[in-house]
């Protein structure tokens, strides 16, 4: 038998994964409608619509497979297209983010990695705390504060369930800073809040059983947030909201949108430099201190120059977020 001869039909070349050469060009969508996210659930986006001829239109919209890994949450402006009729069962897609002002994110405290957004295009923070029943953390608010101030929103406290407690001597701190703030309880009169939410968009930010949905309720008409309880055994509050919503004033003059109770709210994903920046008040005592002071040695001027209880206590704060880098409540 006598060995074959190989020829050049033996040669196999294999063919291309695909005949046609892939275009760098994209879609245009500059004028596709711009709309307003008011709500993010389980992959469907409530949308707004805010230009051409459907303003006002409410659609239900899918993030587009272009987008890959972006996050859509509330109060983020976004292009649509599809089917923007807004019918029952109509489904448009979001094909563009439009750049953010700023965005309110927390770093997640079982997984310091991972950074969680939760509205965009804010305002202002109104941090909602109750006087007690549960009792309020200055760590959480101080906590909020950093990112408030380092993406420019302008923060609000609210002292709920006042008729329980003094809020006074909690909010000195804060007053001393020129902080604003109020304070409410069940069935008072709105009129003052009112004026500080109006021709804002504001974000609720507080943990479950502060009172964040019945404010809510007593703000918009019809928006029958669920309210719930706190837990006799934790002394935390039981969640009652699954997802942020912006829901329009009764007033038609601003937004706000209600959030989740937040169980931790860490600053991993914050920079050392820009959390110690959110306690302006020190910012004098610190340019004494050496090269490179970590803040919590005894060479740093702090020790020395800070005396006042209520500063004291802010420092030790400050210290604590330095140190742990990232936080539950």
């Amino acid at each position: 038998m006598t060995p074959r001869e190989f020829d050049e039909d033996d040669v196999r070349i294999r063919p291309k994964r695909s005949s046609r050469p892939r275009t760098k060009d994209r879609p245009d969508y500059t004028k596709a409608d711009l709309a307003r996210v008011v709500a993010v659930d389980r992959g469907r986006s409530t949308c707004l619509i805010e230009s051409g001829e459907n303003i006002g239109r409410i659609v239900t919209a899918m993030k587009a497979r272009e987008l890959g890994k972006k996050s859509v949450v509330v109060g983020d402006v976004v292009r649509i297209v599809g089917d923007i009729s807004g019918s029952e069962g109509s489904l448009a897609r979001i094909v563009v983010v439009e750049p953010r002002t700023n965005v309110l994110t927390r770093t997640v405290e079982d997984d310091a990695g991972f950074e969680r957004m939760i509205v965009s295009n804010v305002d202002q923070l109104a941090i909602v705390l109750a006087v007690a029943n549960p009792e309020p953390r200055h760590g959480f608010v101080d906590r909020a504060l950093v990112v408030a101030f380092d993406q420019a929103i302008t923060p609000l406290i609210i002292m709920t369930k006042c008729d329980l407690a003094d809020p006074r001597e909690f909010l000195a701190p804060y007053i001393d800073l020129g902080i604003d703030h109020i304070s409410v309880q069940r069935g008072s009169e709105l009129t003052e809040l009112r004026a500080k939410l109006a021709n804002k968009r504001t974000v609720l930010l507080g943990h479950s059983g502060v009172g964040k949905s019945t404010l809510v309720n007593a703000l918009v008409d019809q928006a029958n947030r669920a309210t719930g309880d706190v837990n006799d055994v934790t002394g935390r509050g039981r969640h009652t909201s699954s997802s942020a919503v912006a829901l329009e004033l009764n007033e038609k003059n601003g937004w706000i949108i209600d959030t989740p109770g937040v169980r931790s709210f860490g600053l991993a994903h914050v920079e050392r430099s820009r959390v110690i920046g959110a306690f302006s008040e020190f910012k004098e005592a610190i340019e004494h201190c050496p090269r490179n002071c970590s803040h919590d040695e005894a060479d740093c001027a702090l020790n020395s120059m800070i005396t006042d209880p209520t500063a004291l206590a802010r420092l030790a704060n400050l210290r604590g977020l330095l140190r742990e880098g990232k936080l539950g409540a």
